[in-house]
């Protein structure tokens, strides 16, 4: 009789391959599913399936944890844009699809974005990354509209448009239909408000 000895062993501890991107990984699913306030090192630990003080090792503390995912957020809504930037067509176009971008990226991660903006993160000069990443968000819609204060008038419409949306005080229709109808409804705003441009 041959015998498995995988079986009848001790078990050996559970190491695991990639812990930093479970980590986030983790992160990001309690973001979305639950809440930020359901977001800890302890809850990212466990959702993960790794001791409590492995988080530790990449993320000395919850406020590290909070930069990373915001940090990934803002490179995820940039890459939306500089997307969004290549449609062909005149000014108004761009702009519109910017917006849409922009909403299509609310509208998917909601709690990300309310994270990115939000107040949970009150020390960001602390943070340079965290810095550049947002920067690089204003910039790339400057060049996308190849103007930069073009750009951040834009940019500051689509985002207060999205966080009064996030937070309930005007409805575009996703009460009834779901944040899904929000990019075509910010394109319709956006070329209503640059329309005198062209």
């Amino acid at each position: 009789m041959i015998m498995d000895v995988r079986s009848t062993g001790p078990k050996r501890p559970y190491h695991h391959g990639d812990l930093r991107n479970a980590l986030l990984d983790a992160a990001r699913a309690i973001l979305e599913e639950e809440s930020l306030g359901a977001l800890s090192l302890r809850a990212v630990a466990r959702r993960a399936g790794v001791s409590h003080a492995a988080p530790y090792r990449h993320f000395p503390n919850h406020e590290a944890l909070l930069v990373e995912l915001a940090s990934e957020g803002f490179a995820e809504l940039k890459a939306e844009i500089v997307e969004a930037a290549a449609t062909p067509g005149a000014e108004p176009d761009r702009i519109a699809a910017v917006g849409a971008a922009y909403m299509r990226f609310v509208a998917r991660r909601p709690a990300l974005a309310r994270l990115m903006f939000g107040p949970q993160l009150p020390n960001r000069e602390s943070f340079p990354k965290l810095a550049e990443a947002a920067d690089s968000v204003g910039d790339e819609i400057g060049k996308a509209l190849h103007d930069s204060a073009l750009g951040l008038a834009v940019w500051a419409a689509v985002h207060g448009l999205a966080m009064l949306v996030l937070e309930n005080v005007i409805d575009l229709g996703q009460r009834r239909s779901g944040l899904d109808v929000l990019p075509s409804r910010a394109e319709i705003l956006l070329r209503s408000l640059f329309a005198v441009r062209e």
